[in-house]
């Protein structure tokens, strides 16, 4: 590397790293790459939902999951930490680089929740939000299936 060069590691490194993704390389492979993000229907029937959450944005941002349904959420930040709210439940994850957060959550009936992001992380902050779209098990049809 030539003088005067340096090359920025996050604290996350510094630190030994952890058991969970790195926050660098998150959308370029393991569980958080851009293809297996959003809603994942398993065997029996069961649904992950597997997030991304970094300045100012949740990935994906709309969501579709089926009601009466428990689904598996899986989150993780790529920058700072984030607490996302499905708005009118008591249901919160908070996303933390370098650690998965799960939960499972089940939304009894159809309906539309909001998601902002609860916790501060900067200037557009107040533009963060997502949507999650509850709709009828007979409804719902997974964009792909886990591999079993």
């Amino acid at each position: 590397m030539p003088a005067g060069q340096r090359v920025s590691l996050s604290v996350w490194h510094l630190f030994g790293g952890s058991n969970g993704p790195d926050p660098v390389t998150l959308h370029l492979r393991g569980e958080f790459v851009e293809s297996n993000l959003g809603a994942t229907e398993g065997p029996a029937g069961s649904v992950t939902v597997r997030m991304i959450a970094q300045q100012f944005v949740f990935v994906p941002q709309c969501i579709v999951v089926p009601a009466g349904v428990p689904i598996t959420f899986r989150i993780t930040s790529a920058d700072a930490v984030h607490q996302l709210s499905f708005l009118g439940t008591n249901y919160g994850l908070k996303a933390v680089p370098g650690a998965v957060t799960e939960a499972t959550f089940t939304f009894a009936k159809a309906g539309e929740f909001k998601i902002p992001c609860q916790e501060f992380c900067g200037a557009g902050h107040y533009a963060m939000r997502g949507h999650l779209d509850v709709v009828p098990r007979g409804q719902f049809a997974s964009p792909r299936k886990a591999d079993l």
